[in-house]
């Protein structure tokens, strides 16, 4: 199951990293595709070219064929993506489908619950944007004589000069570092330079742009190093934070003006001390008069200090003060910073082998994060429930809670051979369509391998159908398009058809004769059936054979009218309808004989259908 997550995240390009919010709770953008070789300088440097893959992995066939059972299910979807951090994650469900086999659901629910305990949202929610915080100290020229590796280097956007003639050459005086490749004519002339080094092959180009790259990972690598974290994550994330080790600066002996003055002070300082405890000799003076030059005994002095300096001897102008050749200086300076340069450049290129890595180890670690977020999301959506659904041929409810009403009445439901069809009667707003829609609930649940609130055994539904509410006037045409979509239904054992007040869209007479032979007719082909409707006495009159009366019971009007009611069906029962409890409610408070002659002739009327 792990590996078909992590096959739907690469295959489909999918990053903690993405800016476009599918989920109020995501954050950040995509990263580079590891395998992508062309790369771009728009951070100041060299990163990899971003870019976000097509979805290529096919989606399974949706079991819920009707547009408002595929709405209830998306609701479902949306409720379980609230609880991931990341918005790519939000797509993962989407593309592992529903299951097809109670197999396949099993496998499911074992992976969930292994991973039931992990928590990382506090992790996962700190996750930063990679932003590379380091680029070379150094100004860097990639030199070629040839120009098919030159236009492989523009590909990459390096740094790059193409050598035609000795101008070329000086121009490189300028750069801090030079990398050379397949240079023929002037490789011995490039490589006198202390700046120049060789590089064996295309790969090995400035290798700095890897740890540019992961330079942006470095605050997201600490954080994720300090955390209790899964072992794929934990592996990924030790090994890229040995390779950090590598951005550390080595400033080692570098040289500058500043640290050159504070040197000649301190040899001044040196030289004035020690000065205050000798006596010029006659000649001594005779020498600083005369030919202005300094005595034997000052001069060795000063020989002395610039021996314990940091600095060579040739820097200085013999003197006092001592003075600096700023012309030496600037040799000096140049020198040592040259030095250190490809010092620091033949340390990366040594490392090139394990650089070129970075990528897709980078890769590897924020799939993981996706997954990680997936697993977290996951499980958090678990625990507002509590067992998983089993299998059966039945569908067996049992006090089940709505997975969107807070606080939820359980209700408890059940179809089987015996009566595979449910007439679902009850007043109105009583409950009936919110029944429908739990059950299609309960369906997607299991069918993505989650649990449900409450126990539940089923079928592995393949089709499911649900035909909602008509909320405008019976037409001819609404009447024909629903004959029309009842039609295409080919119906099995796998087929579950949830129907909501069907009637609406034809004429009450006719309607509950054809609620009833539509019935008869799908439980001929052992679907299951659950149609809600207010023609509970008329379609009883005609009750197909396996067919069931079923009623959620309205107990009574409070004083504003309102229903007070069980949700939970009373299976076998026939509810009073909304009319019906008006009547008996009036009846109560004004005992009129109009009124009392209505309400005992109901009740009459309903003994007699029981």
């Amino acid at each position: 199951m792990q590996k078909e997550i992590l096959k739907i995240i690469k295959e489909n390009g999918l990053t903690p990293f993405n800016k476009n919010k599918n989920s109020n709770r995501g954050k950040l953008r995509d990263i580079f595709k590891p395998q992508i070789v062309n790369y771009h300088s728009e951070l100041g440097g060299i990163a990899p070219s971003l870019s976000n893959k097509k979805t290529i992995r096919a989606k399974k066939e949706n079991s819920f064929k009707t547009a408002e059972a595929r709405l209830v299910y998306n609701k479902v979807v949306n409720e379980i993506n609230s609880y991931f951090i990341f918005p790519d994650t939000s797509k993962i469900i989407n593309l592992l489908g529903t299951c097809t086999e109670w197999e396949e659901i099993r496998k499911r629910q074992k992976f969930f619950s292994d991973n039931s305990k992990l928590d990382m949202s506090y992790i996962l929610e700190r996750i930063s944007i990679p932003k590379p915080i380091w680029k070379p100290s150094y100004s860097v020229v990639v030199v070629t004589e040839n120009e098919q590796t030159f236009v492989s280097l523009k590909s990459l956007s390096c740094p790059v000069l193409f050598i035609t003639g000795e101008d070329d050459v000086r121009d490189l005086q300028n750069y801090e570092l030079i990398q050379m490749i397949d240079c023929d004519k002037f490789e011995g002339i490039i490589e006198s330079l202390p700046q120049a080094i060789k590089i064996a092959g295309l790969e090995s180009v400035f290798p700095e742009r890897y740890l540019m790259i992961l330079s942006g990972w470095k605050e997201n690598l600490a954080l994720l190093k300090s955390s209790n974290l899964p072992e794929e994550i934990k592996e990924s994330v030790n090994e890229l934070n040995e390779l950090t080790r590598i951005l550390e600066s080595e400033n080692g002996d570098v040289v500058s003006l500043e640290k050159a003055q504070e040197e000649l002070e301190r040899i001044n300082g040196e030289v004035f001390k020690q000065l205050e405890n000798i006596t010029l000799k006659g000649e001594s003076l005779k020498t600083i008069f005369n030919k202005g030059g300094l005595p034997k005994e000052v001069n060795d002095i000063i020989k002395e200090c610039v021996g314990k300096s940091i600095l060579p001897e040739e820097v200085f102008v013999y003197s006092i003060p001592l003075g600096l050749d700023e012309n030496e200086l600037r040799k000096l300076i140049f020198f040592k910073e040259s030095r250190k340069n490809s010092e620091a450049s033949i340390k990366i290129q040594k490392a090139s082998h394990i650089l070129r890595e970075i990528p897709e180890k980078l890769q590897n670690l924020a799939d993981n994060l996706i997954l990680s977020d997936f697993i977290n999301g996951i499980s958090s959506f678990m625990k507002r429930q509590e067992i998983f659904p089993k299998e059966s041929e039945d569908i067996w409810i049992n006090n089940s809670s709505n997975l969107f009403l807070s606080p939820a009445q359980p209700i408890s439901f059940h179809l089987n051979k015996e009566n595979r069809c449910s007439i679902l009667t009850g007043a109105n707003s009583g409950g009936k369509t919110t029944l429908l829609e739990h059950i299609i609930q309960i369906i997607s649940v299991s069918l993505l391998g989650l649990p449900c609130k409450g126990e539940v055994s089923l079928p592995v539904f393949s089709s499911i159908y649900y035909f909602a509410k008509n909320r405008g006037s019976a037409t001819r045409g609404a009447f024909e398009t629903l004959l029309t979509q009842f039609s295409s239904i080919s119906g099995d054992k796998k087929t579950l058809i949830l129907a909501d007040e069907i009637e609406s869209v034809t004429e009450p007479g006719v309607a509950g004769k054809i609620i009833s032979l539509t019935a008869s007719y799908f439980i001929k082909k052992e679907c299951f059936l659950v149609i809600a409707t207010h023609l509970g006495h008329e379609i009883k009159e005609n009750l197909p054979v396996s067919a069931r009366i079923d009623g959620i019971e309205a107990r009574g009007l409070d004083e504003d009218y309102n229903l007070i009611v069980d949700h939970s069906p009373v299976l076998g029962k026939l509810a009073n309808s909304t009319p019906e409890l008006i009547i008996e409610k009036l009846a109560k408070i004004q005992p009129e004989e109009y009124l009392v002659h209505l309400s005992k002739s109901l009740e009459e009327m309903r003994n007699c259908l029981i």
